[in-house]
């Protein structure tokens, strides 16, 4: 078997940027149980930019996969975000390299002039918030697809 290619069904990686709060919704439900190594998180202070490899589930590409009867598909993409200021967590086990993440949302909460807090709700009650001087986030997918594991869509109770 061999991997699953964007030309296949005729897509293109995506590469989208979201500078507003609905922008940010539509990314935010394209990483939707999104999985990451807690070691695939980047934050560099010193140019004030935080970023994620995530193993993206391909929402966009869910009802052509069961048209055509095909595994359902992840992508490897990149998430990063500028201007940031400042990052925290709770419920989110740093130490522990071995341990893999699960994004439920991204959401905003405004502060004054256009700054405000990222938060990144995870699966288990765990938070990453970035506070950010305005909304500037690219997702970028940086592989080809490949067939997902679980060979089903995620599910939520």
């Amino acid at each position: 078997m061999t991997d699953a290619r964007f030309e296949d069904g005729g897509d293109r990686p995506l590469y989208l940027q979201a500078l507003s709060t609905e922008d940010l919704e539509v990314i935010s439900s394209l990483v939707q149980d999104a999985v990451f190594p807690i070691t695939e998180i980047s934050w560099r202070s010193h140019a004030r930019r935080f970023g994620l490899l995530l193993n993206r589930f391909r929402w966009e590409d869910r009802e052509a996969a069961e048209a055509r009867g095909r595994p359902y598909e992840r992508v490897q993409s990149v998430l990063e975000f500028a201007d940031v200021l400042k990052v925290s967590s709770q419920g989110v086990d740093r130490s522990d390299k071995d341990l893999v993440l699960s994004l439920l949302a991204v959401s905003f909460e405004p502060g004054e002039d256009g700054a405000g807090r990222i938060l990144f709700t995870l699966a288990g009650d765990g938070v990453i918030a970035l506070d950010v001087e305005c909304i500037d986030v690219t997702l970028k997918d940086v592989t080809r697809p490949y067939a997902a594991p679980s060979r089903a869509v995620p599910r939520h109770d």
